[in-house]
């Protein structure tokens, strides 16, 4: 009897493995993303002005120069005595290989000696008052608007999003989310930035900030400093998405591979209280928003309606889901796009995505799975963000919030441990394939011998409260860099049989084994179990493969192979049974 009952139970046992067998690579999702260490960096350090309180810290490399970004800066005495306030300001990273953290500002000027100490007192004074702006000036308009106020009500140009009031644990009243440039060639960038109405008194205290829409800036670096260089006024009115403001990059056009700048498209991310939404424009007519296309997901192209700012339809959302800052760019280690961002719970955590290219959505050809006709993706394929779903979201890294709560505005900085930053197709014609590469930033902290590939340690930053307070904070931008493991092996053993088309040689190896190679293949990037959050992006054309995106982020390819072992197992169980039954 005793060894029956064990027969019995070795076949449940048999059964159970079985059974659950083609459910094991889904349950127990599949990610090459795995943080391996977090090195905490401190805050920036500001030698040239005596104390500085500034957030937001958004970064772009032109020209050799690691230009940083940053929205209100308030200078400081020693004793806490406002020197000097603007609405926005920029610096240059001093000596980004000997220490990341140090900054070079400029503007500055000795402002009188501490009354306690004699010491002389420094301050950024490019302008003293909120009314004249900052780095980027105000138009003639808005200037004359400000100094009537007189900061009693001000327009002001800024990228941060602040705490609701009224409850400032759940939810956010937005100025536009923080974004980075992003540059057109090696030399010029541009961003997107808001417009923010400002109310001192309001008699409505949610309307204290109101967004007027978005402005277009050129950015550039000179000897003299950082320049900003308003490209228009108003390019996106604030009834719309304010498209650019959680992420902008530049790629081919749909037709072809062009080599002339002017025929590439920007696609542009917006923030809503829904997720993200995506629009594509020529760069050549970035300034006309009547030119601008929008994607419908529900129909899986781009059309010429925009979407309603307030639409809480998540199938008519790009991406679901809350986001407050971020940044998306090519990452050359993993070989795909990866976004990194905070979202709107205040729990100073940074989220991380990656383009999935064993996700597609729809059935285009030319973007099959493992990538642009099977062999991955070059940076400039930026299309490829309406041809693949994003994969659910993974927890990178909790910031430790300092005394006056959580922290905010989280970046990442890639052209940072990376020489692959720039897209091969910005370099100057007639570059040669071994000279597209910038230098590579971040030695003291990694060198690029041991860094294990381009792009394999990211930068982070973030805004510090180390006083709370929309009015009377003090606050900090703080640095920290991931180590990313090496990607682990593919249960599903999906790889791609050549490499994309760039003309930029890959450092990592698809183990993402240290060392580097000039021609190593590009990993795939396998699918991932799907959220309830990514299964509006997850759309398909075809019944079936709709059905099977949406309940399990499968292609049709991917459910006709799960159906067929699913008629192994069920031709195993008639065995079992049948053997059971002899028994």
């Amino acid at each position: 009897m005793a060894t029956r009952q064990a027969a019995r139970s070795l076949y449940r046992l048999i059964a159970f493995s079985i059974v659950c067998a083609p459910w094991i690579g889904y349950t127990c999702a599949w990610t090459p993303i795995v943080v391996k260490n977090v090195t905490q960096l401190g805050p920036q350090i500001t030698p040239d002005v005596t104390h500085v309180s500034r957030d937001g810290g958004y970064s772009v490399l032109l020209n050799g120069q690691i230009i940083w970004l940053y929205d209100d800066t308030e200078c400081l005495d020693r004793q806490g005595k406002q020197l000097s306030f603007v609405s926005n300001t920029a610096a240059y990273a001093k000596e980004p290989n000997k220490n990341v953290s140090m900054l070079l500002d400029f503007g500055v000027e000795a402002v009188g000696k501490d009354q306690k100490t004699g010491m002389e007192n420094y301050a950024i004074l490019a302008d003293t008052t909120v009314a004249t702006g900052g780095w980027v000036t105000f138009s003639p308009d808005e200037l004359d608007f400000n100094l009537q106020r007189q900061g009693i009500e001000r327009v002001a140009i800024c990228k941060v999003w602040f705490p609701h009031r009224d409850n400032p644990r759940l939810t956010r009243v937005s100025t536009g989310p923080g974004t980075s440039p992003t540059p057109y060639s090696t030399s010029q960038a541009f961003v997107f930035a808001p417009l923010v109405y400002v109310d001192s008194k309001p008699q409505d205290p949610a309307k204290e900030y109101q967004a007027r829409g978005m402005t277009l800036i050129s950015v550039s670096a000179s000897s003299k400093g950082p320049v900003a260089n308003r490209q228009g006024d108003l390019i996106i009115s604030g009834l719309e998405v304010a498209y650019g403001g959680f992420s902008s990059l530049l790629g081919y056009t749909t037709t072809a591979n062009a080599q002339d700048l002017d025929d590439r498209d920007v696609y542009l991310l917006g923030m809503t209280d829904a997720g993200l939404q995506l629009a594509r424009a020529s760069v050549a007519k970035l300034t006309d928003f009547t030119t601008y296309s929008f994607w419908d997901p529900t129909q899986l192209q781009f059309v010429k309606k925009p979407p309603n700012l307030n639409e809480k339809d998540y199938q008519k959302i790009y991406l679901p889901g809350t986001f407050s800052s971020g940044s998306v760019f090519y990452s050359p280690y993993f070989n795909t796009f990866i976004m990194v961002y905070f979202n709107k719970l205040v729990d100073s955590t940074f989220r991380i995505r990656f383009l999935d290219l064993n996700n597609p959505v729809g059935k285009d050809p030319i973007w099959p799975r493992r990538g642009k006709r099977g062999q991955g993706i070059a940076p400039e394929d930026v299309e490829a963000l309406v041809k693949y779903a994003w994969s659910p979201e993974q927890e990178l890294y909790r910031s430790p919030p300092a005394k006056g709560g959580f922290n905010y505005a989280g970046i990442a900085h890639p052209e940072y441990f990376n020489r692959q930053y720039f897209a091969p197709s910005l370099y100057p014609k007639g570059t040669g394939r071994d000279e597209r590469r910038n230098q590579w930033y971040g030695a003291q902290s990694v060198s690029e011998k041991d860094a294990g590939g381009d792009g394999k340690h990211l930068l982070l930053s973030w805004t510090s409260q180390l006083r709370g307070g929309l009015n009377s904070g003090i606050y900090q931008i703080q640095l920290a860099k991931v180590e990313f493991d090496n990607i682990p092996d593919n249960p599903e053993g999906h790889f791609p049989s050549g490499s994309a088309s760039s003309s930029t040689p890959t450092l990592s190896l698809a183990s993402g084994a240290q060392g580097s190679s000039t021609t190593a293949p590009r990993p795939s990037v396998p699918k991932t179990s799907p959220s309830k959050s990514s299964s509006a992006a997850l759309t398909s054309t075809g019944s079936a493969g709709r059905i099977a995106q949406q309940l399990w982020g499968l292609d049709s390819q991917l459910l006709f192979e799960r159906l067929s072992a699913w008629t192994g197992v069920f031709l195993l169980l008639i065995i079992w049974i049948f053997g059971y039954a002899v028994w």
